[in-house]
Protein backbone atom coordinates (compact mmCIF):
# COMPACT_ATOMS: atom_id res chain seq x y z
CA UNK A 1 0.00 0.00 0.00
CA UNK A 2 1.41 3.26 -0.98
CA UNK A 3 0.30 6.34 0.42
CA UNK A 4 1.18 9.80 -0.60
CA UNK A 5 0.61 13.44 1.38
CA UNK A 6 -2.42 15.39 -0.26
CA UNK A 7 -1.40 18.73 -1.01
CA UNK A 8 -2.09 21.87 1.34
CA UNK A 9 -2.64 25.26 -0.55
CA UNK A 10 -4.52 28.44 0.48
CA UNK A 11 -5.58 31.40 -1.89
CA UNK A 12 -7.11 28.81 -4.38
CA UNK A 13 -9.22 30.57 -6.90
CA UNK A 14 -12.54 28.75 -7.33
CA UNK A 15 -11.63 28.50 -11.33
CA UNK A 16 -8.72 26.74 -10.12
CA UNK A 17 -10.26 24.52 -7.78
CA UNK A 18 -13.11 23.50 -10.27
CA UNK A 19 -10.59 22.50 -13.21
CA UNK A 20 -7.97 21.06 -10.98
CA UNK A 21 -9.43 18.92 -8.28
CA UNK A 22 -13.49 18.92 -8.16
CA UNK A 23 -13.25 17.94 -11.84
CA UNK A 24 -10.44 15.27 -12.16
CA UNK A 25 -11.61 14.24 -8.63
CA UNK A 26 -8.51 15.07 -6.14
CA UNK A 27 -8.22 15.42 -3.20
CA UNK A 28 -6.44 18.54 -1.73
CA UNK A 29 -6.22 20.53 2.14
CA UNK A 30 -7.62 23.97 1.88
CA UNK A 31 -6.16 25.98 4.80
CA UNK A 32 -8.50 29.05 3.94
CA UNK A 33 -11.75 27.02 2.70
CA UNK A 34 -13.55 28.39 6.26
CA UNK A 35 -12.47 31.91 7.07
CA UNK A 36 -10.13 31.97 10.14
CA UNK A 37 -11.78 35.19 11.07
CA UNK A 38 -15.31 32.81 11.46
CA UNK A 39 -16.79 33.65 15.22
CA UNK A 40 -16.46 29.82 15.88
CA UNK A 41 -12.62 29.63 15.97
CA UNK A 42 -12.98 32.02 18.93
CA UNK A 43 -17.07 30.90 20.31
CA UNK A 44 -16.41 27.19 20.05
CA UNK A 45 -15.00 24.91 22.70
CA UNK A 46 -16.41 22.50 25.18
CA UNK A 47 -17.61 24.69 28.03
CA UNK A 48 -19.50 26.62 25.61
CA UNK A 49 -20.97 23.50 24.09
CA UNK A 50 -22.21 21.93 27.28
CA UNK A 51 -23.73 25.51 28.13
CA UNK A 52 -25.71 25.35 24.97
CA UNK A 53 -26.83 21.34 24.94
CA UNK A 54 -24.82 20.01 27.36
CA UNK A 55 -27.98 18.19 28.83
CA UNK A 56 -29.32 16.44 25.16
CA UNK A 57 -28.94 12.81 25.03
CA UNK A 58 -26.77 11.42 22.59
CA UNK A 59 -26.12 7.98 20.60
CA UNK A 60 -22.13 6.82 21.66
CA UNK A 61 -20.42 4.72 18.62
CA UNK A 62 -17.43 2.46 19.44
CA UNK A 63 -15.43 -0.25 17.54
CA UNK A 64 -17.15 -0.89 13.45
CA UNK A 65 -15.06 -3.87 12.82
CA UNK A 66 -18.17 -5.94 14.44
CA UNK A 67 -20.71 -4.61 12.53
CA UNK A 68 -18.91 -5.29 9.19
CA UNK A 69 -21.82 -6.53 7.94
CA UNK A 70 -24.07 -3.68 7.87
CA UNK A 71 -24.57 -0.68 6.38
CA UNK A 72 -23.94 1.37 9.13
CA UNK A 73 -23.10 0.34 12.79
CA UNK A 74 -25.33 0.39 15.45
CA UNK A 75 -24.80 2.71 18.64
CA UNK A 76 -23.30 1.02 21.87
CA UNK A 77 -24.81 3.16 23.96
CA UNK A 78 -26.46 6.38 24.90
CA UNK A 79 -25.10 9.56 27.36
CA UNK A 80 -25.46 13.10 27.73
CA UNK A 81 -23.66 15.24 25.43
CA UNK A 82 -22.07 17.05 28.55
CA UNK A 83 -20.73 13.67 29.91
CA UNK A 84 -19.35 12.48 26.35
CA UNK A 85 -17.93 15.70 26.38
CA UNK A 86 -15.93 14.67 29.79
CA UNK A 87 -14.77 11.47 28.41
CA UNK A 88 -12.97 12.26 25.55
CA UNK A 89 -11.22 15.27 27.46
CA UNK A 90 -9.96 12.50 30.36
CA UNK A 91 -8.78 9.90 28.27
CA UNK A 92 -8.37 8.10 25.01
CA UNK A 93 -11.11 6.06 24.12
CA UNK A 94 -13.17 4.46 20.54
CA UNK A 95 -15.76 6.58 21.66
CA UNK A 96 -17.56 8.76 18.86
CA UNK A 97 -20.49 10.55 17.86
CA UNK A 98 -21.74 9.77 14.36
CA UNK A 99 -23.40 12.42 12.61
CA UNK A 100 -24.88 14.61 15.50
CA UNK A 101 -26.03 17.51 14.06
CA UNK A 102 -25.73 19.91 16.78
CA UNK A 103 -25.88 23.10 14.49
CA UNK A 104 -29.58 21.69 13.78
CA UNK A 105 -30.25 21.65 17.43
CA UNK A 106 -28.73 25.10 17.64
CA UNK A 107 -29.46 26.52 14.21
CA UNK A 108 -27.59 29.92 15.40
CA UNK A 109 -24.29 28.35 15.00
CA UNK A 110 -24.02 28.18 11.40
CA UNK A 111 -23.70 31.57 11.12
CA UNK A 112 -20.43 31.43 13.09
CA UNK A 113 -18.64 29.55 9.92
CA UNK A 114 -17.91 31.65 7.31
CA UNK A 115 -17.12 29.83 4.22
CA UNK A 116 -14.59 30.79 1.13
CA UNK A 117 -16.60 28.77 -1.31
CA UNK A 118 -14.36 27.62 -3.81
CA UNK A 119 -16.75 25.34 -5.85
CA UNK A 120 -18.92 28.26 -7.19
CA UNK A 121 -22.22 28.08 -5.19
CA UNK A 122 -22.08 24.02 -5.24
CA UNK A 123 -22.03 23.55 -1.52
CA UNK A 124 -24.86 22.84 0.39
CA UNK A 125 -24.26 25.52 3.07
CA UNK A 126 -27.14 24.70 5.27
CA UNK A 127 -26.47 21.32 5.54
CA UNK A 128 -23.61 20.64 7.83
CA UNK A 129 -22.47 17.71 10.23
CA UNK A 130 -20.39 17.43 13.10
CA UNK A 131 -18.15 14.54 14.04
CA UNK A 132 -16.87 13.79 17.49
CA UNK A 133 -14.43 11.48 18.28
CA UNK A 134 -12.02 10.15 21.01
CA UNK A 135 -8.32 10.08 21.08
CA UNK A 136 -7.64 6.36 19.25
CA UNK A 137 -11.32 6.25 17.85
CA UNK A 138 -11.65 5.41 14.10
CA UNK A 139 -14.07 5.85 11.33
CA UNK A 140 -14.04 2.30 9.54
CA UNK A 141 -13.25 2.60 5.37
CA UNK A 142 -16.03 3.35 3.42
CA UNK A 143 -17.45 5.40 0.69
CA UNK A 144 -20.56 8.30 1.23
CA UNK A 145 -23.93 6.49 0.06
CA UNK A 146 -24.79 9.54 -1.69
CA UNK A 147 -21.73 10.10 -3.43
CA UNK A 148 -21.54 13.80 -2.64
CA UNK A 149 -18.19 15.92 -2.49
CA UNK A 150 -17.26 16.28 1.14
CA UNK A 151 -15.29 18.46 2.93
CA UNK A 152 -14.26 18.42 6.65
CA UNK A 153 -13.02 21.09 8.46
CA UNK A 154 -11.24 19.86 11.57
CA UNK A 155 -12.03 22.74 14.32
CA UNK A 156 -9.81 20.95 17.62
CA UNK A 157 -7.86 17.97 17.76
CA UNK A 158 -5.57 16.24 14.73
CA UNK A 159 -7.44 13.52 12.33
CA UNK A 160 -5.41 11.40 9.71
CA UNK A 161 -7.72 10.40 7.34
CA UNK A 162 -6.38 7.96 4.17
CA UNK A 163 -8.22 7.95 0.74
CA UNK A 164 -8.48 6.02 -2.38
CA UNK A 165 -10.28 6.87 -5.68
CA UNK A 166 -13.57 4.78 -6.61
CA UNK A 167 -11.66 2.72 -9.03
CA UNK A 168 -9.46 1.20 -6.48
CA UNK A 169 -12.63 -0.66 -4.95
CA UNK A 170 -11.56 -4.33 -5.82
CA UNK A 171 -8.38 -3.90 -4.86
CA UNK A 172 -9.94 -2.73 -1.34
CA UNK A 173 -12.32 -5.76 -0.86
CA UNK A 174 -15.19 -4.26 -1.23
CA UNK A 175 -18.04 -5.97 0.08
CA UNK A 176 -20.70 -5.81 -3.06
CA UNK A 177 -24.11 -3.85 -1.74
CA UNK A 178 -22.03 -2.15 1.18
CA UNK A 179 -20.46 1.00 1.08
CA UNK A 180 -17.34 -0.49 2.97
CA UNK A 181 -14.26 -2.94 2.48
CA UNK A 182 -13.54 -6.18 4.72
CA UNK A 183 -10.50 -5.13 5.98
CA UNK A 184 -9.60 -2.84 9.04
CA UNK A 185 -6.50 -0.79 6.78
CA UNK A 186 -4.40 -0.42 10.01
CA UNK A 187 -4.09 -3.66 10.87
CA UNK A 188 -3.88 -5.02 7.10
CA UNK A 189 -3.13 -8.66 6.50
CA UNK A 190 -1.46 -9.05 2.92
CA UNK A 191 -0.96 -12.59 3.61
CA UNK A 192 -4.66 -13.07 3.84
CA UNK A 193 -5.89 -9.75 1.36
CA UNK A 194 -2.75 -9.62 -1.15
CA UNK A 195 -4.30 -6.88 -3.39
CA UNK A 196 -3.75 -4.36 -0.74
CA UNK A 197 -0.11 -4.52 -1.40
CA UNK A 198 -1.43 -2.51 -4.88
CA UNK A 199 -3.07 0.05 -2.77
CA UNK A 200 -2.15 3.62 -4.23
CA UNK A 201 -3.70 6.37 -2.21
CA UNK A 202 -3.06 10.02 -0.04
CA UNK A 203 -2.85 10.64 3.41
CA UNK A 204 -4.55 13.89 4.95
CA UNK A 205 -3.04 14.70 8.58
CA UNK A 206 -5.44 17.90 9.53
CA UNK A 207 -4.71 20.26 12.00
CA UNK A 208 -7.45 23.18 13.12
CA UNK A 209 -8.62 25.12 10.50
CA UNK A 210 -8.11 23.06 7.46
CA UNK A 211 -9.96 21.45 5.24
CA UNK A 212 -9.75 18.40 3.38
CA UNK A 213 -11.64 17.81 0.17
CA UNK A 214 -12.81 14.21 -0.09
CA UNK A 215 -13.91 13.85 -3.67
CA UNK A 216 -17.07 11.94 -4.89
CA UNK A 217 -16.94 8.29 -4.47
CA UNK A 218 -13.22 8.09 -2.89
CA UNK A 219 -12.45 5.43 -0.14
CA UNK A 220 -11.82 6.96 3.42
CA UNK A 221 -10.10 5.82 6.19
CA UNK A 222 -10.51 7.90 9.66
CA UNK A 223 -8.15 7.76 12.54
CA UNK A 224 -8.43 10.06 15.49
CA UNK A 225 -4.68 11.53 16.69
CA UNK A 226 -5.97 13.63 19.08
CA UNK A 227 -9.63 13.44 20.84
CA UNK A 228 -11.61 16.74 18.71
CA UNK A 229 -14.51 17.50 16.58
CA UNK A 230 -15.13 18.70 12.76
CA UNK A 231 -17.93 19.68 10.66
CA UNK A 232 -18.53 18.35 7.39
CA UNK A 233 -20.48 20.19 4.64
CA UNK A 234 -21.41 18.18 0.97
CA UNK A 235 -21.81 19.66 -2.65
CA UNK A 236 -23.97 17.36 -4.59
CA UNK A 237 -22.09 14.68 -7.10
CA UNK A 238 -21.09 16.28 -10.10
CA UNK A 239 -21.58 13.68 -13.01
CA UNK A 240 -24.57 11.91 -14.21
CA UNK A 241 -23.56 8.79 -13.08
CA UNK A 242 -22.29 9.59 -9.79
CA UNK A 243 -25.60 11.38 -9.44
CA UNK A 244 -27.05 7.69 -10.52
CA UNK A 245 -24.97 5.43 -8.44
CA UNK A 246 -26.00 8.52 -5.62
CA UNK A 247 -29.50 7.56 -5.96
CA UNK A 248 -29.39 4.20 -6.43
CA UNK A 249 -27.94 3.35 -3.56
CA UNK A 250 -29.87 5.49 -1.15
CA UNK A 251 -33.09 4.07 -3.06
CA UNK A 252 -32.77 0.63 -4.21
CA UNK A 253 -29.26 -0.94 -2.30
CA UNK A 254 -29.16 -0.49 0.72
CA UNK A 255 -32.89 -1.83 1.29
CA UNK A 256 -32.25 -4.52 -0.65
CA UNK A 257 -28.94 -5.18 1.31
CA UNK A 258 -31.20 -4.93 4.38
CA UNK A 259 -34.54 -7.32 3.24
CA UNK A 260 -31.33 -10.10 2.00
CA UNK A 261 -29.98 -10.15 5.33
CA UNK A 262 -32.70 -10.75 7.27
CA UNK A 263 -33.91 -13.00 5.25
CA UNK A 264 -30.36 -15.26 5.01
CA UNK A 265 -28.40 -13.58 7.69
CA UNK A 266 -25.03 -15.12 7.73
CA UNK A 267 -25.02 -16.65 4.69
CA UNK A 268 -25.78 -13.40 2.81
CA UNK A 269 -23.25 -11.95 4.32
CA UNK A 270 -21.25 -15.00 3.55
CA UNK A 271 -22.32 -14.59 -0.31
CA UNK A 272 -20.64 -11.08 -0.05
CA UNK A 273 -17.29 -12.08 1.61
CA UNK A 274 -16.85 -14.77 -1.50
CA UNK A 275 -17.68 -12.02 -3.97
CA UNK A 276 -15.59 -9.52 -2.24
CA UNK A 277 -12.67 -11.95 -2.47
CA UNK A 278 -13.12 -13.10 -5.65
CA UNK A 279 -13.22 -9.63 -7.72
CA UNK A 280 -10.15 -8.45 -5.36
CA UNK A 281 -8.23 -11.56 -6.66
CA UNK A 282 -9.14 -10.88 -10.23
CA UNK A 283 -7.89 -7.16 -9.73
CA UNK A 284 -4.80 -8.65 -8.05
CA UNK A 285 -4.33 -10.59 -11.80
CA UNK A 286 -4.53 -7.54 -13.82
CA UNK A 287 -1.84 -5.24 -11.51
CA UNK A 288 0.56 -8.43 -12.09
CA UNK A 289 -0.51 -8.60 -16.03
CA UNK A 290 0.20 -4.84 -15.69
CA UNK A 291 3.47 -4.57 -14.69
CA UNK A 292 4.93 -7.80 -16.62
Amino acid sequence: MKLTPVKRSENVAPEEFLQDFMKPCKPIILKDFVDPKSPAFEKWNYDYFKQIAGEKKVNVYGSEIESIDRVASKPIGETTFSDYLDLISSKATEHRLFLFNLLSIKPEMKNDIQYKDVTKGKILKWLPFMFFGGKGSITRNHIDIDMSHVFITQFQGIKRIWLFPWEQSDLMYKLPYNFHSLINLQEADYEKFPALKYLNGYEAVINPGETLYIPSGWWHYIQYETEGYSVSIRALPSSWLEKWRGFKNLVVIRHFDNAMRKIFKEKWFNYKVKIANKRAQKALKRQKNFQI
